[in-house]
């Protein structure tokens, strides 16, 4: 009898260990821990919807369901009567994607040797978004900040060393491949009236690109100053004609001035020459400024239409801003302009509140059958944008969460009635029931 307990005792254990690995590998699959992004992000969410921590309870951000996509985002700070207007603007996400981003990898403890105390679990792509290729037309100065990583074609790939800063003379053409974001270095003052939309085009933001673009070209006068931020390279416009002219008017002409310090120029000089005809005709009515085809595209961004939807809703958004003062004559001041590829992050959570008496929960209309609810639950789901190491909320919704059909015994739905006391109905005979 005593062996038998004896060999009945290690499998007991055996069996015990293994419920508790398997209880333990279960609630950590549950309830992951929180990488310290997603804890920065509810807690600048439970801050920012004002719920009282003693009374919600904030449960989900599990960084498996996060949703991850990419989209461009605008950014615009106006002055108008000494009145800082701020505009932000967002490009729908084209797609959403099941991402394991490096920013949600948990830190594990380090084993035995490790160097570090801490051993982070990383993602093989981790490469940031970018801009889809432009071009920049001149006369204006482009600042680079990642001045290691820039790389000049032209069309040959050319040697100039560390780049901080290129100029495009007048006429000068580039197209920009790989920036993350462009921005606005000094504001600009522009002037007013703004005329609005005219035939399908931009024509009032139009008629103020071509009015800087003239007054960068006064002896003297400072350039437009953009800043590019990202490993960036600066090509020669590609030209779909094979013919060796075309080759030629694409050539761009490298003089290094300083150290870090280029200018790009065009031998051929046509532009510049249209360019002052479409001047001339601004000087007279600026809405026939519009009339000629080639004058259509935006300066400095030569690859951006004038019937474009971002820019024709931009103007617009601007025209209700200004009222009134849109038609007068007089001025105003871009404070800030910057345009980057952003990464966005959607990911629920829920907010769980039990009900006590006295907090007006409407319980109308609730099945008298159905147990009473005693834990309010809402469900939200939060639009964030990743910068750097920090996930940044930027909008919170609400949603409705999936309805679960209810199962009804039938004895519930009869008011507990017995089959005795069903009515015995008989239904019409068939002639074809066998």
């Amino acid at each position: 009898m005593r062996s038998i307990h004896l060999r009945i005792l290690p499998i007991a254990l055996l069996l015990l260990h293994s419920c508790f690995s398997s209880a333990s590998l279960t609630s950590s699959d549950i309830n992951p821990p929180y990488p310290k992004a997603i804890s920065d992000l509810k807690e600048a969410i439970v801050k920012g919807l004002g719920f009282p921590a003693e009374e919600f309870t904030i449960s989900g951000f599990d960084p498996r369901e996060a949703k991850v996509g990419h989209s461009v985002e605008y950014q615009f700070d106006v002055e108008i009567d000494h009145k800082v207007i701020p505009f932000k603007l967002l490009e729908d996400v084209n797609r959403w994607e099941y991402v394991d981003l490096p920013i949600f990898q948990v830190k594990e403890p380090a084993k035995p040797g490790d160097q570090n105390g801490l051993v982070e679990k990383r993602n093989s792509d981790n490469g940031l978004p970018v801009l889809a290729p432009f071009q920049l037309a001149g006369p204006m100065e482009l600042w680079i900040q990642d001045a290691k990583d820039m790389r000049l074609s032209l069309p040959h790939d050319v040697d100039a060393g560390v780049l901080k800063k290129v100029i495009l003379a007048d006429g000068a053409v580039v197209t920009v491949k790989g920036a993350r974001s462009v921005s606005l270095r000094h504001p600009l003052d522009l002037p007013l009236p703004l005329n609005t939309t005219h035939n399908g085009f931009a024509a009032g933001l139009l008629t103020l690109a071509e009015q800087i673009r003239h007054a960068s070209r006064t002896h003297g006068a400072p350039l437009l100053s953009l800043r590019i931020v990202g490993p960036t390279s600066l090509a020669s416009p590609s030209s779909s004609s094979s013919s060796s002219s075309s080759s030629n008017n694409n050539r761009l002409k490298l003089k290094r001035l300083a150290p870090g310090l280029v200018e790009l120029s065009s031998p051929s000089k046509t532009e510049a020459s249209e360019a002052i005809s479409a001047i001339d005709l601004l000087q007279g009515e600026a809405p026939t400024l519009l009339t000629p085809t080639q004058f259509t595209t935006m300066w400095p961004f030569a690859s951006l239409n004038g019937s474009n939807a971002n820019l024709l809703g931009f103007e617009a958004l601007l025209a209700s801003v200004l009222g009134p003062k849109a038609s007068k004559k007089g001025s105003f001041r871009l404070l800030k302009a910057d345009v980057s590829a952003q990464t966005f992050v959607k990911i629920g959570f829920l907010a769980e509140k039990k009900l006590k008496e006295g907090d007006g929960a409407n319980l109308e209309g609730f099945p008298e059958w159905r147990t009473k609810p005693e834990m309010l639950r809402m469900h939200f789901e939060v639009l964030a944008k990743v910068d750097g190491d920090k996930v940044i909320p930027e909008r919170v919704i609400p949603v409705n969460p999936l309805i679960v059909e209810d199962t009804v015994a039938p004895n519930a739905l009869d008011g507990n009635v017995t089959m005795s006391r069903m009515p015995i109905i008989h239904p019409p005979p068939n002639p074809f029931t066998l």
